[in-house]
């Protein structure tokens, strides 16, 4: 067993992504959605892709470019409920390799990121917001 990460860098951001994504591809829920919405070939511009994200969210480097409310609608299957199995994988993940401090960190922005994809993905002002929208994890604060 490796001790906790204490500091975020570049390489522990790449272990996060590969482990918390080889754990995402065995689930028996996720798993299946992933793989309809990732073909095996696309799966290392992905993960490539993921790094950037993380990397951007957590290190402020600019690397990704993207939109991922745009990519996340084209995901068939894809259900408010699915986001907490994802937080608790993620959560899992990161609690297993880094320290409390830093492993916080990547929760309260996977948290973030959670809420808002939901929000734009599933939100209609015309219609009374989904018991799920409504609930927010005890760690989620609005952006200030």
């Amino acid at each position: 067993m490796n001790p906790p990460l204490t500091e975020v860098t570049e390489s522990a951001i790449k272990r996060l992504v590969d482990q918390f994504y080889a754990r995402v591809r065995r689930h028996p829920v996720l798993g299946p959605v992933f793989d309809a919405a990732i073909p095996e070939p696309a799966w290392p511009p992905h993960l490539e892709k993921m790094y950037a994200f993380w990397s951007s969210v957590m290190l402020t480097s600019g690397r990704y470019k993207g939109n991922p409310v745009a990519v996340h609608r084209d995901v068939a299957g894809i259900t408010p409920p699915l986001f907490a199995t994802w937080l608790e994988l993620f959560e899992a993940t990161a609690t297993d390799m880094f320290a409390p401090e830093p492993a916080a960190r990547f929760v309260r922005a996977a948290q973030r990121i959670a809420e808002s994809l939901k929000l734009a993905l599933f939100f209609q002002p015309d219609q009374p917001w989904p018991e799920d929208l409504r609930r927010r994890t005890p760690d989620a604060r609005p952006c200030a």
